[in-house]
């Protein structure tokens, strides 16, 4: 089986370094798939999941807040401005956020804190979203 060698590092620490036959993330255009042999790319990501599918068949789950993808012939490299395993990912802090943007949009406040309101939203959801993935996947291991 091909694998591509995948890097995850944010400012703060590496997050995973391993071979992968196959990864998801979510590109500026929309859900990017990435095969051994992809074609060389370098594209910005937006706040959302990664899944690696590794060479033994499991998948592991990270969350990324954004940050820019690279794609060479044998190796992925994520550069993340924020980035965790799903499953160190909080749920109650989580729905906080959420709730929390969703108030201050509601409540129309001026442009920056709007905008602002509208990343932590986005930022808030594909948190959520990663965790609700991996507690399926945990469901179908029982």
């Amino acid at each position: 089986m091909k694998t591509l060698e995948l890097d995850i590092v944010s400012a703060e620490a590496s997050i995973f370094k391993g071979e992968v036959s196959f990864v998801v993330v979510t590109g500026s255009a929309g859900e990017l798939g990435i095969h051994p042999g992809h074609a060389p790319l370098l594209t910005a990501l937006k706040p959302g999941q990664i899944r690696a599918t590794l060479k033994d068949g499991k998948e592991e789950v990270f969350y990324m807040s954004g940050g820019m993808l690279e794609v060479q012939p044998t190796m992925v490299s994520i550069l993340a401005d924020t980035a965790l395993r799903a499953d160190d990912l909080d749920e109650a802090a989580a729905l906080s956020a959420k709730l929390h943007a969703e108030k201050i949009l509601q409540e129309k406040t001026d442009g920056m804190e709007y905008s602002r309101a509208l990343a932590e939203l986005a930022e808030a959801a594909a948190q959520l979203r990663a965790i609700s993935l991996l507690r399926d996947k945990i469901k179908k291991m029982h």
